[in-house]
């Protein structure tokens, strides 16, 4: 055994020996607390100047109690703070329980002793600042070759050491790191302004970022093309979306009301979201997996200490299931499904989504095409947002399909629709499939690591706005 073994397993001991004594002391029917140390590096180019670079570190505690009742959090950063928040925590959860009519629950789940050390092809720790600064320069040089494009770009890597433990006997470390390298390309023409988003990176290490000009290469013609294309005609139509538009639909429009939380209070979305609900096409399946290796929202457990799992949401165009915490299992009388989960520990966790997406089913690009014939071809998301079952997503460009052949390129596009009327307008799915190397959800908390994607899908009867 090496020394620097020998020293991780001596701190992890200590650690959850620490926690463990922490817990002993509150008189609760539950207790969790964890605790980590968070390090984010940034590096940020406006254009070719360094507009930040640096790395921030903090470390800090949560802890939930559950008593008659009443369940409440709190956060603390100092150690010495321990026992003034336990007590706090404690109190609070008290005085919820006498003032509420409401008593929470939380659904068994098995108790786990568990170390997970993700196993990285490049340990991002290992790379100097002065390495990751230059390739991103080097990434960023490739639009800015051009003199009509200007450029934001940033790298950024989140490295989670995470202790969990329970007064059930839950003693979870697990250890959560993430790189990425993310930026918007602006190009111009006079008055005409257009841009496009270009994204790389994941869970599995730094490798994943070497030796990726051709993503933008890609990205840079596209801008400069934006500048001679024609802004979309406004109607209806029969589309083709790209993966990277399959998950942002199915994350945003519909992957939120798969959360326990956010329908539970809501009577009518509680009756519209109810198990056994035909929603969708027949051939439509939508999954929720965080245990997917590699991708940005892979992990093994959440931050109540539940084992994350493959969660069906919608299978054959019925509802199935949805995404749980501990509280909202015990609330609906539905299993767990380890989705429970914080951006880091400031806070509590909230229910959120891991890697979700659209099944692959049987259909080549080129067949898609074929069943579209006359129509659109819409690639990759620049923002949206919706409101209740409606929504509203724009997209970087689309190409015109004519008679099943890609034709010119088209800008300024959006897109709108009504959830349940597109989830059943969804007539073919290709066998394709791909997941987002970024991604992120500003539910409550930022979380940079929701993830989201699927196959080509073709769907019919789509509202694009755009020009008379």
């Amino acid at each position: 055994m090496t020394l620097r073994k020998s020293k991780g397993k001596e701190a992890k001991r200590r650690m959850f020996d620490v926690l463990r004594g922490l817990i002993s002391k509150v008189s609760a029917d539950y207790v969790d607390i964890r605790y980590e140390k968070m390090s984010e590096t940034k590096i940020v180019l406006n254009n070719r100047e360094i507009f930040q670079l640096g790395t921030n570190t903090g470390d800090g505690f949560v802890v939930r109690i559950l008593k008659n009742g009443g369940f409440s959090s709190v956060a603390f950063t100092r150690i010495e703070d321990a026992e003034k928040a336990l007590k706090i925590c404690l109190e609070n959860a008290e005085l919820i329980s006498k003032n509420s009519k409401k008593k929470v629950r939380l659904a068994e789940v098995e108790v786990v002793k568990d170390t997970f050390i993700p196993n990285l092809k490049e340990d991002p720790r290992a790379v100097s600042i002065d390495e990751k600064l230059e390739l991103l320069m080097h990434y960023n040089e490739i639009p800015l070759k051009f003199e009509n494009i200007t450029t934001n770009m940033q790298y950024t890597e989140v490295v989670r050491e995470k202790y969990f433990v329970s007064s059930e006997g839950t003693e979870i470390r697990e250890d959560l790191i993430t790189t990425g390298i993310r930026g918007m390309l602006i190009s111009r023409d006079g008055s005409l302004v257009q841009n496009v988003r270009v994204g790389i990176g994941g869970s599995d290490g730094f490798y994943r970022l070497r030796n990726r000009e051709e993503e933008f290469e890609k990205k840079t013609k596209i801008v400069l093309d934006l500048l001679k294309a024609e802004p979309v005609i406004g109607g209806v139509y029969n589309v083709i979306l790209n993966p990277d538009m399959t998950g942002v639909f199915t994350h945003e429009a519909f992957g939120h009301f798969s959360e326990a939380d956010l329908i539970e209070d809501n009577p009518s979305m509680r009756e519209r979201m109810k198990i056994g609900a035909k929603l969708g096409n027949d051939i439509l399946t939508i999954i929720d997996d965080p245990t997917i290796p590699n991708q940005l929202g892979f992990y093994k457990y959440d931050d109540e200490g539940v084992r994350a799992r493959r969660t069906y949401l919608l299978k054959d165009g019925v509802l199935v299931g949805r995404l749980h915490s501990r509280r909202t299992a015990a609330e609906f009388g539905e299993p767990v499904t380890g989705h429970c989960v914080a951006e880091d520990y400031r806070y509590p966790p909230i229910v959120r989504m891991g890697n979700i997406f659209i099944e692959p089913k049987d259909k080549s690009f080129e067949e898609l095409l074929e069943l579209l014939g006359d129509g659109l071809y819409i690639l990759d998301a620049k923002g949206g947002q919706t409101s209740g079952e409606n929504f509203t997503f724009g997209a970087q460009y689309a190409f015109e399909v004519k008679n099943g052949k890609i034709g010119k390129l088209l800008r300024d596009i959006n897109i709108s629709g009504n959830l349940y009327k597109t989830l059943m307008d969804i007539v073919a799915i290709g066998k394709d499939f791909e997941l987002s190397e970024v991604g992120g959800c500003g539910k409550g908390q930022l979380n940079i690591r929701s993830c989201h994607g699927g196959p080509h899908i073709l769907v019919k009867n789509v509202v694009i706005g755009g020009v008379k």
